[in-house]
């Protein structure tokens, strides 16, 4: 490598793109798609996810692209969904038309309508990063799940849906070891309220402080789209100096 790939290469590391994922993707969007891609192919996805979720969709599109199919699927579900769409329109519609063959059906569905949702609402600020279980799985399976999971990245809380895909309720998984293994999670599940994806984020806020730790948002049909938490709600700027316990 030579010339600006060189002079970037002591910066842009997970170390960097962790404490200034901005100034990282402003200088791999300022490089060569063939410059960024060499930089970018050795990154963890969590840090492929900070750079791409600022950087300018059009460029972000043209660096996945080129990197395996699966890969760029991973990445773009763990994305802010509103930029996730965007780069998403901005790939051709081979791309798009593979791409469905490794998404769900519901986040493709999501990437379509996705750009028609105010900045404001539940969609543009909720997170993809939650769990998932079926009324019907069992407690010891959710934990050899959960096992799996690093301890700084173990959700609060997991959403119980039914086989329609509509969320039923939640279990907190601090709670889950007072269960016994072969015990339901529809049994143990409480109960739980949502948003739609058009409403305002702040439509959850009264949710959280009355003790939810998740609330989902889901699509005009009732499914689960992904998750609002006091760590997306604490990011709204309007609201921070009328909510004291943000």
């Amino acid at each position: 490598m030579n010339g600006p790939v060189q002079s970037l290469t002591p910066w842009v590391t997970e170390k960097f793109i962790s404490a200034a994922p901005l100034a990282a993707a402003k200088a791999l969007e300022s490089l060569a798609t063939h410059e960024a891609l060499l930089l970018l192919k050795p990154l963890k996805a969590e840090s492929l996810v900070a750079c791409f979720n600022p950087m300018d969709a059009v460029k972000a599109a043209a660096i996945l692209r080129r990197l395996p199919a699966r890969q760029t699927a991973h990445v773009l579900t763990r994305l802010d969904v509103p930029q996730a769409a965007k780069i998403y329109q901005a790939f051709s519609q081979p791309q798009r038309e593979k791409l469905k063959t490794l998404l769900p059906d519901s986040l493709c569905q999501t990437f379509a309508v996705a750009n028609d949702w105010p900045p404001e609402s539940a969609g543009a600020a909720m997170s993809r990063d939650f769990i998932v279980f079926k009324t019907d799985n069992k407690v010891g399976d959710l934990i050899e799940k959960l096992k799996n999971i690093p301890r700084k990245k173990l959700p609060v809380a997991c959403l119980i849906c039914g086989k329609d895909g509509k969320p039923k309720g939640l279990v907190r998984t601090a709670e889950l070891s007072f269960y016994g293994a072969e015990v339901l999670a529809g049994s143990v599940m409480t109960a739980v309220q949502g948003v739609s994806a058009q409403e305002p984020s702040l439509q959850a806020v009264d949710l959280i402080k009355q003790g939810q730790p998740i609330v989902p948002v889901w699509d005009e049909t009732g499914k689960v789209l992904g998750v609002l938490s006091l760590a997306e709600l604490a990011e709204l700027p309007a609201p921070k100096k009328r909510f004291g316990w943000f």
